[in-house]
């Protein structure tokens, strides 16, 4: 097999990595981890940049309250969709600021207010700890709650890593219990979506690319999850009636495959589905925009393509309310 096509800016980034000495995060403990990977931020992606409109909330849960923010490029807004967000972290790390940047982006990109979730994480809160916060929040956003100060008319679920999981296992379950609006639109970057089996793409980037086998035999073992349920491989779940999707993998990432499979398994559902590949990327590019300046077009595609589902969405909205 001749080796993969590796970008020169994430080569580089790569061979940085490699450079720098102390243990691997499989070797930490979770708070450890949590705070490589908050600091890492700084150095991997560029400043959260001007809002109209940044506000720590607190969503009520099924285990106390969970920690949210609501990011917004206006200070005020007409009623229409919100985007709620999972932040990825292998259900270990990440929070809201580990992402607060990508977020901060996708409103502006999108001209939409985006609640991001700092759902519970493992190893202190088991699965499935975290899909049920992040339905509960989704739900919570669905109700326009005074809190936001904006009235919601749809979703968009979106998350990266896990949390493009947990975006996929919530809009499973709003599709079969839906919440006060509907879910218009999923975009998923490089998601986990299968763990009961292992892909090709598992053990041809298993190290090297960032994201290492150990480190994701880590993170599943701290997440302590059923591996064949369909709240932690939607995969394996009936995907009908899913929302329309973005899916977007990483041409040098361990869990390339599933999100293949996931957007393939959509597709014969009969779900509209948009998939991208960033060639001779790795995972968890969208927080490494900085590190790895050529991800920026990889965002920016994605959400080109979110953009076009949610027009088309909300152009269908509008004319199924006046036909009333």
């Amino acid at each position: 097999m001749t080796d993969p096509f590796v970008r020169p800016d994430a080569r580089q980034f790569l061979d940085f990595l490699a450079s720098m000495p102390g243990p691997k995060m499989h070797e930490m403990d979770a708070p450890s981890a949590r705070a490589v990977y908050t600091m890492m931020k700084d150095v991997a992606d560029p400043p959260i940049g001007e809002l109209g409109t940044m506000l720590d909330l607190a969503i009520p849960g099924p285990d106390g309250d969970i920690p949210a923010r609501l990011f917004d490029p206006r200070a005020t807004r007409e009623p229409g969709p919100a985007v709620v967000f999972f932040h990825g972290g292998g259900f270990v790390i990440g929070d809201l600021d580990s992402h607060a940047s990508f977020t901060a982006e996708m409103a502006r990109v999108l001209d939409l207010p985006v609640v991001a979730v700092d759902y519970r994480l493992a190893p202190e809160a088991k699965w499935p700890a975290a899909p049920d916060d992040c339905e509960a929040a989704a739900r919570w956003v669905a109700g326009s709650p005074a809190e936001i100060g904006r009235s919601v008319t749809s979703l968009i679920l979106v998350g990266d890593s896990a949390g493009g999981n947990l975006a996929i296992v919530t809009a499973a379950a709003l599709r079969d219990a839906p919440a006060a609006v509907p879910v218009i639109a999923q975009l998923s970057f490089y998601p986990a979506t299968d763990s009961s089996r292992e892909y090709p793409s598992y053990s041809q980037f298993a190290d090297g690319y960032l994201l290492t086998k150990e480190s994701m035999d880590w993170f599943m073992a701290a997440y302590g999850a059923e591996n064949e349920h369909i709240r932690t491989s939607p995969l394996l779940g009936n995907l009908e009636d899913m929302p329309p999707a973005v899916v977007v993998t990483g041409s040098l990432d361990p869990i390339r495959d599933q999100g293949r499979a996931y957007a393939a398994a959509l597709a014969t559902a009969g779900v509209p589905v948009v998939f991208r590949e960033a060639k001779g990327n790795i995972h968890g590019f969208i927080t490494l925009r900085k590190a790895i300046p050529s991800s920026v077009g990889d965002v920016m595609g994605a959400l080109a393509a979110l953009k076009d589902i949610i027009v088309e969405a909300e152009g269908d909205r509008v004319m199924a309310q006046a036909a009333e």
